[in-house]
């Protein structure tokens, strides 16, 4: 959408509202009511502004603001994407807008970063009726096909119920008025109800609420290519398709530990993970979000030198590496965040070297030389995670040093990185036979 229409956007339904007070009477001005939702699956978090000072910051995909009650009049809304180092870049407006009184005001930031823009609805403030619930359900994920959405009963046939509406990527459906309550929400490819892409499972609608349903590209695990934002005055949440599963990979960091096998709740007939040696990795395994009893067995035996209690949450990717040498062996665990930005790439380290103690981390340029540089990221213990930096596409040398000291124990370790790439690297101990350090590299490390 243009300048020039989102301007007509506002003031079509600023005139329609028409709920401007009586400045003569003397009576009360309704406020406007304003939120933002972040729905652009490859941009990174965005502060907004309006007249110049931010009233909305850090706002990353999947999430939404809250209702902010503003002033009714004209103000100057802009959008501003946070990019590596620091910097940010205007990635909607500024634009001016007319806010009326007495009417919400959704704004979705929607689309791929190369076409982001953004996406308007209005509509009184007002509550629902007592009882009722108003719904907008807004498809905003621009790789999903052209769908039907159906809005029944939790137990309700598919086959015999009818669809609310069928939309294609920036279109809507309502607001409608439903009794509130529980409901449950499925999504099928248009004129398909055997192709089901997304079942919501049991949600509650609440009484008075107007809520708002966007329909956003899942980024997280599991096949269903959709998740909801649910919006109303009080709650901003995701809604998950119904039995998304956590996704698990496992990484032999240990040194002097012999090859394992990882088995989960004493099902030794049927381990996850067989025969994995220092320093390997699995890829990602789908299993159902639940609390595990894991157990980290010498292979092809029942002697655990690890057991723990693993908690696993649906749509949540995690990393556990064996940790530490084989007499003090535990687990350490990392939780992934698999959504690739086209702003940057995004880089983590993960200190699981015990000979290396605290660390420098030094990432520069290709052949710099770090002896007049601050550390990156400085006195680094063991098992420390940075999390995801992000970093410019380029090329980078990685050097580590023991704390304090300029000698370089891994590196430098000359790396390209794409935006939109996802990189991980671990520290480890020598390999059987050799005296340097090294890295365990994943992601798109890998090869």
């Amino acid at each position: 959408m243009s300048k020039a229409g989102l301007i007509a956007t506002l003031m079509l339904a600023a005139a329609l509202a028409g709920c401007d007070s009586d400045s003569d009477s003397g009576s009360t001005v309704a406020p406007a009511q304003l939120r933002v939702l972040h729905a652009s699956p490859d941009a990174p978090a965005v502060n907004v502004l309006a007249g110049g000072t931010a009233i909305v910051s850090n706002l990353d995909y999947g999430q939404s603001s809250n209702l902010l009650e503003v002033t009714p009049g004209r103000v100057s809304l802009r959008v501003d994407g946070q990019l590596p180092a620091g910097a940010t870049a205007t990635v909607i407006g500024p634009v001016e807008v007319d806010l009326a009184s007495g009417t919400q005001y959704s704004v979705l930031a929607v689309g791929r970063v190369a076409g982001i823009e953004p996406l308007v609805f209005s509509q009184p403030s007002a509550p629902a009726p007592t009882g009722r619930t108003n719904v907008r359900v807004v498809h905003a994920a621009p790789a999903a096909p052209r769908v039907d959405v159906y809005l029944t009963s939790p137990d309700a046939s598919l086959a015999t119920s009818s669809p609310v509406g069928t939309v294609s990527f920036k279109q809507a459906i309502g607001p409608a008025e439903v009794p509130a309550g529980t409901w449950r929400v499925r999504v099928t490819a248009a004129g398909d109800k055997a192709a089901l892409v997304f079942d919501s499972g049991v949600i509650t609608l609440g009484d008075g609420a107007n809520v708002l349903l966007a329909a956003i590209e899942n980024t997280d695990t599991g096949p269903a290519p959709i998740q909801l934002l649910f919006s109303d005055s009080v709650t901003n949440a995701r809604i998950l398709a119904a039995g998304t599963p956590s996704d698990l990979r496992v990484v032999h960091a240990s040194p002097d530990a012999p090859p394992v096998d990882i088995v989960a709740n004493d099902n030794f007939a049927a381990p996850l993970v067989q025969d994995l040696a220092f320093p390997q990795a699995t890829g990602f395994l789908s299993v159902p979000p639940a609390t595990y009893n894991v157990k980290v067995v010498a292979a092809n035996t029942s002697t655990a030198v690890i057991t723990a209690n693993l908690s696993l949450q649906p749509a949540v990717r995690y990393s556990v590496l064996a940790v530490n040498r084989l007499a003090s062996i535990e687990p350490l665990v990392a939780t992934d965040n698999a959504r690739r930005l086209a702003t940057a790439a995004k880089l983590r380290l993960i200190h699981a070297s015990p000979t290396a103690a605290n660390v420098d981390i030094y990432v520069t340029a290709p052949g710099a030389s770090i002896a007049t540089l601050s550390p990156t990221l400085p006195n680094v213990p063991f098992k420390a995670n940075t999390g995801f930096l992000q970093l410019a596409s380029g090329n980078y040398s990685v050097t580590v040093t023991p704390a304090g000291s300029k000698t370089a124990a891994i590196g430098p370790a000359d790396i390209s990185l794409q935006a939109g790439g996802i990189y991980t690297a671990v520290a480890r101990d020598p390999l059987p036979g050799n005296s340097a350090l090294g890295l365990i590299l994943l992601d798109d490390f890998a090869p």
